[in-house]
């Protein structure tokens, strides 16, 4: 999908302005809109909106405004479908542009490759598909047609688990690293029980031999953002500042989840920051918006981030203030821009993987050893 340049007369106008505009259109509106702020968003951003929260927990809040009829979704495209596939609102992404590079590293013709190739090696052995939250709509529909389940960063244990009780084997995509991670944590050896699979290469870059053995297919893809930490950053914390508490996402890479102390979803980390004990330090691998957002809210804690070079998720910065503010008073003219709709049948079958997502319960995450 392809954002056209907004208007000039959005083009260049100055912060004050346009925040003062944006909640004066947005106090017009009323209960008809309600603006939902992924955590990842500008500080600009996240102070017009009336949920903020991961992409799964923004989809059911959503829910919590049955007045509304229109939700102005501040996060990237996958979470606008989700939006629109777990509601009954019109969901608006205010710039097209605002996509995931980690959703992008499987499309519905690699995984269905990917499929029929596995279903003529591993024979009577069924392969449950399990798709992170982080994907596409048609990413979830194939899910739904094939008997898995969608999974977050907070349940994808139970997920996982849930998965191989229905079948042998667990093919999971797109982010390599959150299924490593969730292996590992159920007891799964990442050398001998795991593969990976490279859409770009025959049988994923494996042999015949290595698909059969294999109980995890994980998909090669990764977060540009949470690739970036590393063990060597942790090192530096801990030499730096002595008992310091290390907490990352599990999109992280295994060895920087094994040298951490805690791991789990964004709303994981920051629940496990808002209950820690003044005068605590935490060193941080996730994006730097949420971490420094963590510091300003606690500054009777310690809050940096991990990676020095700072590290934010350059699609979500994509959502500007004039594009909010472009969405906004097109709404108060009776004009939906950038609507998005996720079409039949992909849409209900999408709904029978997130529905089956919303009955298990999560896993939760405790410090590693």
């Amino acid at each position: 999908m392809v954002q056209e340049p907004l208007p000039a007369s959005y083009v260049g106008l100055d912060e004050v302005t346009t925040r003062e505009r944006i909640q004066s259109a947005k106090k017009r509106l009323g209960d008809s809109v309600v603006i939902l702020g992924h955590h990842y968003q500008r500080d600009e951003i996240i102070e017009h909106a009336d949920f903020r929260g991961d992409s799964f927990k923004l989809c059911i809040q959503a829910n919590q405004r049955p007045e509304a009829t229109t939700i102005v979704f501040c996060g990237v495209h996958f979470m606008a479908e989700s939006a629109d596939i777990l509601t009954d609102k019109t969901v608006i992404l205010p710039n097209l542009a605002a996509g995931c590079s980690m959703a992008d590293m499987a499309n519905i013709f690699q995984v269905r490759n990917c499929w029929k190739a596995l279903s003529e090696i591993v024979g009577d052995e069924r392969v449950v598909p399990v798709t992170y939250i982080n994907s596409a709509a048609s990413l979830k529909g194939f899910v739904g047609e094939h008997g898995g389940t969608v999974c977050t960063s907070t349940n994808a244990p139970v997920a996982v688990r849930w998965a191989l009780e229905q079948g042998d084997k667990v093919l999971f995509f797109p982010d390599q690293h959150l299924g490593r991670n969730t292996g590992v944590k159920l007891g799964f050896d990442p050398e001998q029980e795991m593969v990976v699979w490279d859409p770009f290469k025959p049988l994923g870059g494996n042999t015949e031999a290595d698909l059969r053995r294999a109980k995890f297919i994980l998909w090669k893809g990764h977060c540009s953002v949470h690739k970036r930490f590393t063990v060597e950053q942790i090192e530096k914390a801990r030499q730096e500042f002595p008992g310091i508490n290390v907490l990352v996402h599990p999109e992280c890479t295994l060895e920087v989840v094994r040298a951490s102390d805690f791991n789990g979803s964004t709303e994981y980390i920051i629940n496990t920051v808002e209950s820690a004990e003044p005068g605590t330090k935490w060193a941080i691998g996730t994006e730097i918006n949420l971490v420094n957002r963590l510091a300003k809210e606690h500054p009777d804690k310690t809050i940096f981030c991990l990676d020095p070079q700072i590290c934010p998720c350059s699609t979500m910065y994509r959502i500007h203030p004039s594009f909010l503010l472009w969405t906004l008073e097109n709404l108060l003219e009776g004009r939906v821009v950038n609507e998005i709709k996720v079409p039949e049948p992909t849409k209900s079958l999408s709904k029978v993987a997130l529905d089956r997502m919303l009955s298990l319960a999560p896993t939760p995450i405790t410090r590693q050893d």
